[in-house]
């Protein structure tokens, strides 16, 4: 049983890969650059792109499982629906996809709504698949951590409504678990969605408080100005992502990233532990500065 995983020299395919390899499973890891695949002892390296067609049907010979991330880019949707057009082709029928939460909700937000296209594909070509739905990466604040260290302030604005924000590691763990699940059921699974969540929903407040405490002084939180937040933004990335995150922000203040009933419960379980909190977060990289 041969698990591919794409995108796995980002934040969550590292923490896919480290899980799968702890529990001993074939892994294949497609990668644009093999001096970047840093990867542990037994992992097999496929060097390729997803919009090269022939790298991907190299990649995909042999694979019984795949898990399809696909980076936020401006050809997102075409580099998915070119994967799972070409998993068909190779036979392969499990699946773990790594989508948002409320992807069906944002519908204005470009890489949402190429996520939700996805999603009704994987449907509608009758994969078996699960679809991970996460909330806010607590590993995106790495990006801002010298402005909090140093400013004093929590310059995301995520709002008052609340984000159930998740740790990387949480995620990788889960969709380890899950390819595994797949890739050894004697049938064919039914199709689910899992939102992956944080065991606490937070507001800009409550994050700015958690700073404070953890550092022994005062953090404020930045408020919403979600146009400053784009401009700030385009000073290292393309103006379209910049947009595109200003736009998902915006969702943030009026809608927020609340998990369903019975989200925490169920992934506590699925792990045989607690999630990991912000507060853990931030403790660690106030240790490690």
């Amino acid at each position: 049983m041969t698990i591919l995983v794409t995108g796995a020299t980002g934040t969550v395919g590292r923490q896919v890969i480290e899980q799968l390899a702890r529990r001993g499973a074939d892994v294949r890891a497609l990668v644009r650059d093999p001096a970047k695949a840093n990867f542990p002892a037994g992992v097999t390296v496929a060097q390729g792109d997803l919009l090269d067609v022939e790298s991907l049907r190299g990649a995909f010979s042999g694979v019984s499982t795949l898990f399809l991330l696909n980076a936020v880019v401006p050809d997102e949707f075409t580099q998915a629906l070119i994967a799972l057009n070409l998993a068909r082709e190779a036979g392969i029928e499990r699946i773990v996809y790594l989508s948002v939460i409320h992807s069906d909700v944002y519908v204005n937000v470009p890489h949402f709504a190429g996520k939700f296209g996805v999603e009704r594909m994987i449907e509608r070509m009758g994969f078996n698949a699960t679809i991970l739905r996460p909330a806010y990466f607590m590993n995106n604040d790495l990006t801002i951590k010298d402005v909090v260290l140093g400013h004093g302030v929590y310059p995301m604005p995520i709002g008052s409504k609340g984000l159930a924000m998740i740790d990387a590691r949480d995620i990788g763990e889960v969709a380890a678990i899950e390819l595994i699940r797949r890739g050894q059921a004697t049938g064919l699974l039914p199709l689910e969605r899992i939102n992956l969540v944080g065991p606490a929903t937070l507001a800009g407040s409550d994050v700015a408080a958690i700073w404070t405490a953890v550092l022994g002084r005062t953090i404020a939180y930045g408020g919403d100005d979600t146009g400053r937040f784009e401009q700030n933004l385009r000073q290292f990335m393309p103006s379209w992502m910049a947009y595109d995150m200003r736009l998902m922000s915006e969702r943030f203040l009026s809608e927020g990233m609340i998990p369903e009933a019975g989200d925490v419960a169920r992934l506590t379980a699925l792990l045989g532990r607690p999630l990991r909190s912000y507060r853990d977060f931030a403790a660690e990289i106030v240790g490690s500065a």
